[in-house]
Parts: structure tokens; C-alpha cells; sequence
């Protein structure tokens, strides 16, 4: 059978808007099928079942009316009796559907518009499902593209297959584009949204940055050279931290390269942003000191608990050490992940002083002795009347100067007065209102409890209902600026596994939880095991 010109002109419509679009052939024919159907309907009634078919080969149109097969009709539209419907196919059966051939229809002017609608709908949702299947698979990969516009400040990029968009935050300051500008970015996010798909780009992110190297230095991209971390001022500076897995590659020159030419690669792609390439170390210390350069360190101090360090540089360095406008100590913060205090040696100094003679008044006023032993006492490294008081005697009786018998004097005016703050603390828990059910947590002392019930931690349910947060306080960084939030117990030095374990503590005196829970058996184990297996299977 021949094929008509209105036929040959249908599938050649459906070619070139799949061609265009870069979508299904079928898809684009289905969504005219949809609009055939919806057509029809407006001419034969909107509660009639129409079934749309064209043929993708020859373009040839099928009209169908659907029938469902009942013995009782409410709407001769839908419904057909048995008795008829096996007139026309002897197998029908009731809650069949007989399909009823309609005749070709032709389209006036509101159908044709309303089903060019339909058509352009249709095309438009598997255009944009297309855009989002295709790029949000490219999460994390640097696309380039044109600019196409400039829209208060947001850029819009067009990368071939689909729209990007750098916002004004997401830019290199100073940095100006144009339309037809060539520009490489970052892609950071891809959302599925009412508008379509939104393909964030960046060209601020520290994955920027790390991806360029990755481009320029091939020891990376083979995994030779590993990028451990990045931090970046956008426009101003950024440090990357690099370790090699193979130790005759030295991981800073392979980045740098010969006469500079693969950093000075990037730093063309960043708009001159100096970049510090840092050899990254499993020691926290060492890589904060290279994180720190081109600063000179003294020493260092971490509280590993609380995630800080503590940096002592010469008086010279510091501001070297600190950077313009604390660019330098932050972009090492970030790189290393730890809070970092600078010092000079004088500042440390004066510190220690300051430290020295608190320590000497401390245990003038505590063991009612004169400024000469306070003094020996706290040089000789103690810092606290717990430790004169609970040391082996021995040790305090071996200070030069000191004997056996005023070693022990020493310890039993300690003990003496450790015995009369806890008294006075345990008045002031019971002024409180703690409840003595606390006491028997092991690890909190009566300091504790009399902060705790400042704290309006009173009970033993109150203490259990504690996250560790609430204990030793916690951290947020955002933007590179660490805020720090106290807890009930952070005055003292308390670590999180210490706190979890009061709570714990807590839990199982108070009922909530079973020793079976902590501690749970090997059987109990396969069990649970068995059944996370067996809900993923459900899944």
C-alpha cells in the first residue's frame, strides 16, 4: 500500500523534532498519538475511551473506539452489552473491551492548536528528562560551555545539550563574562525542578581547583598523586595538600612542573590565584606546620579531643603566619581540618608565666604554705591539688629542699582540703537539687553534679535524655569560620567516649536500656544481620 504525502510528512515532522530535541523518535510520535487522542475526544465526547495508534514505519493513523463489555449499559460512550460485543467477537468476555474502528477525522483550527500543545508539552518533559538523566551522572565533573547570557550577575552557560547556571557567589571575583565568552566550570549539583532541570556550576568550589590539576598533572590522574585536601580563597590563594603512593615521585614538583608549567596552567584558569602546594603527612603536627608555610613554626600543641592545635611562632613570623586578613592560618584550618591557635614565643611565655604564678597562689592559699614551696611545687610541674594529694609519696618527698616528713605534711593538708571543697560542692548539689541517683555514675564528680544542676540536669532521667553534645558542647564550621558551643560539663576536661559512656551509664540504671543492648551476642548479632537482609530483599 502506498503511503500518503500527509503520512510521509508526519514522520518526517517526528525525525526532525527527535533530531533537534535529541530525544526518542518514539517519544516524539507517542506524544502526537496523545494528541490525535485528545482531539478526538473534543469531537466524540471527553468520557469516550479512544485508543491513538500511528504506525512508526508507514505514519498510517488507527482510530479506535473502546468498549467495555458489562450486562447492564449506563453509557453507551464506554459500555457495549455481551450479547453485542460477541456479535462482533463470538470470544468476548464480560470485562472485555471491543475495539470499534472510527473513521479518519480532520482537525479544525482549535483541535490542530490544542494538539500542537499537547505535542509541545510531551516534547518538552522528555527534552527535560532527557537534560537531567544525562547530567546528573556528571556530578562533580568540570563541563565547558558558552556564555548565552548574563542575568543580574548569574551567568547562564549553554553546554551543548542543556542550560547552566553560575550564580554570582559561585564566581571568581573581579571576574567578568560576556556573551560567547568560552568558560569552564564545575558542576557542583543537578536538581529535577518544576521549571526543568538546574545544572549548578561553580567556579569557586574547591573541586574546581583539584579537578583543573587532575587535568594538568597526569601522576593524578593515573593515581600516582593523590589530592588529600583543598582550600580555597576564590581569586586570592588556595592550598592543596598532595601525597604520592610511590615514593620515587615527589608529589609537589610533578605538580608544579618543569619551570612551573602545570600550576601556572591552573593558576591561568583561576585568574592568578597563588596556590601553595602543601606535602601532605599522616602526622597532624607535621602537616600543620607545612600547611602553615611559608611560616616558620617553633612548636605545637594538639588537644586531639577537641580537634585544636595549638601553633608557637617567632615573634617575626607571626603576622607571616596569620596572613592578610587571617587568609593564611584559615586556608590551613580548612586544609587540615583542625581549630588553630597562633601564638609568638613571647605571648607563650608570658602565658606560662601567668600559668606559673596562678599555680604557686593556688597552692599557697589550698595547703597554707609560703611562696617559696608554692612556688617549687608548681615549677616542679604540678597543676592541680589532685596531684599533689594523690601521688606516691615518694615523688613530693625526692623535691629538693623537701624531706619524708614534710612530704607527708603536704599531702594531708591536700587531702584535707580536697575534702573540705567537697563538702561545700555536695551542700551546694543538694541545694540544687540533684538527685544522689547520679553519684553513682561512675565518672562525675561532685563538680559535675553541681554544674549539671546549674545546667537544670537534676535526675537521673534528665542525665539519660543527654545527647553527648549536651555534655561536652560541639562545633560548627560554616564558610571557613569555626563557632564553638558549650556543653553542661565542658569546663571540664571530659572526652565525647567518656561522656557516651555516663550516658549510657545512665540509660541502663534508669531502665531504658538492657545490658543486652550494650553488650549484644553473637546470635543477636546474626539476627539482626538476617533481618536487615531480609527487609532489603523486601525492598
Amino acid at each position: 500500500m502506498a503511503v500518503s504525502a500527509n503520512r510521509l510528512e508526519l514522520l518526517q515532522i517526528a525525525d526532525a523534532v527527535a533530531r533537534e530535541k535529541s530525544i526518542d523518535r518514539e517519544i516524539v510520535v507517542a506524544a502526537m498519538a496523545d494528541a490525535i487522542q485528545k482531539a478526538a475526544r473534543s469531537r466524540y465526547g471527553q468520557e469516550t475511551n479512544i485508543r491513538v495508534d500511528i504506525n512508526s514505519r508507514t505514519g498510517e493513523i488507527k482510530l479506535q473506539r473502546l468498549l467495555e463489555v458489562v450486562e447492564d449499559v449506563d453509557n453507551p460512550s464506554t459500555q457495549i452489552y455481551l450479547e453485542l460485543a460477541r456479535d462482533k467477537n463470538p470470544d468476548a468476555q464480560l470485562g472485555d473491551f471491543i475495539a470499534d474502528q472510527l473513521p479518519p477525522m480532520d482537525f479544525g483550527r482549535i483541535a490542530a492548536q490544542s494538539a500542537k500543545q499537547v505535542i509541545v508539552q510531551k516534547v518538552r518533559e522528555a527534552e527535560r528528562d532527557r537534560q537531567y538523566d544525562e547530567f546528573k551522572d556528571r556530578v562533580g565533573e568540570i563541563v565547558n560551555g558558552t556564555v548565552k547570557r548574563v542575568e543580574y550577575g548569574n551567568v547562564i552557560v549553554d553546554l551543548g545539550r542543556g542550560e547552566g547556571i553560575i550564580r554570582r557567589d559561585e564566581q571568581i571575583p573581579r571576574e567578568l563574562f560576556r556573551y560567547g565568552d568560552r568558560v569552564r566550570a564545575y558542576v557542583y549539583d543537578v536538581r529535577r525542578e518544576q521549571r526543568g532541570p538546574q545544572i549548578f556550576l561553580s567556579r569557586t568550589h574547591p573541586q574546581f581547583m583539584a579537578k583543573l590539576f587532575t587535568m594538568e598533572v597526569p601522576e593524578i590522574y593515573d593515581g600516582i598523586i593523590e589530592i588529600k585536601s583543598v582550600a580555597r580563597d576564590p581569586g586570592s590563594r588556595a592550598k592543596i595538600a598532595v601525597v604520592s603512593r610511590d615514593s620515587s615521585v615527589d608529589p609537589v614538583g610533578a605538580c608544579v612542573g618543569m619551570r612551573g608549567s602545570r600550576v601556572q596552567a591552573v593558576v591561568g584558569e583561576l585568574q592568578g590565584e597563588k596556590i601553595d602546594i602543601i606535602p601532605w603527612s599522616p602526622d597532624a603536627a607535621s602537616f600543620l606546620v607545612n600547611a602553615l608555610q611559608p611560616a616558620e613554626v617553633s612548636k605545637v600543641v594538639l588537644d586531639e579531643d577537641a580537634e585544636r592545635i595549638e601553633v608557637v611562632v617567632p615573634d617575626d613570623q607571626l603576622s607571616l603566619a596569620i596572613g592578610r586578613r587571617g587568609q593564611n592560618v584559615r586556608l590551613a584550618s580548612q586544609l587540615t581540618g583542625w581549630d588553630i591557635d597562633i601564638l609568638t614565643e613571647q605571648e607563650e611565655s608570658e602565658r606560662r608565666h601567668k600559668e606559673f604564678v596562678e599555680r604557686s597562689a593556688l597552692f599557697m592559699d589550698a595547703l597554707n604554705v609560703d611562696e617559696m614551696v608554692g612556688q617549687v611545687l608548681a615549677s616542679e610541674g604540678f597543676s592541680t591539688v589532685e596531684e599533689v594529694a594523690f601521688v606516691d609519696a615518694d615523688e613530693v618527698a625526692s623535691i629538693e629542699g623537701f624531706d619524708e616528713e614534710m612530704g607527708e605534711e603536704i599531702q594531708s593538708r591536700a587531702k584535707a582540703y580536697l575534702d573540705r571543697i567537697e563538702a561545700e560542692q555536695d551542700d551546694k548539689r543538694k541545694a540544687l537539687g540533684v538527685s544522689d541517683d547520679l553519684k553513682e555514675i561512675d565518672g562525675l564528680t561532685t563538680a559535675m553534679l553541681v554544674a549539671l544542676g546549674e545546667d537544670d540536669i537534676k535526675s537521673l532521667e534528665d542525665f539519660a535524655g543527654c545527647a553527648v553534645d549536651d555534655l561536652v558542647g560541639w562545633t560548627e564550621r560554616k564558610d571557613g569560620e569555626v563557632k564553638r558551643y558549650t556543653g553542661a560539663l565542658s569546663a571540664f576536661e571530659l572526652s565525647r567516649a567518656e561522656a557516651e559512656a555516663m550516658v549510657l551509664q545512665a540509660r541502663l540504671k534508669a531502665g531504658w536500656i538492657t545490658e543486652e543492648d550494650l553488650h549484644p551476642t553473637e546470635a543477636d548479632a546474626e539476627g539482626e544481620d538476617e533481618a536487615e537482609m531480609e527487609d532489603a530483599a523486601a525492598v
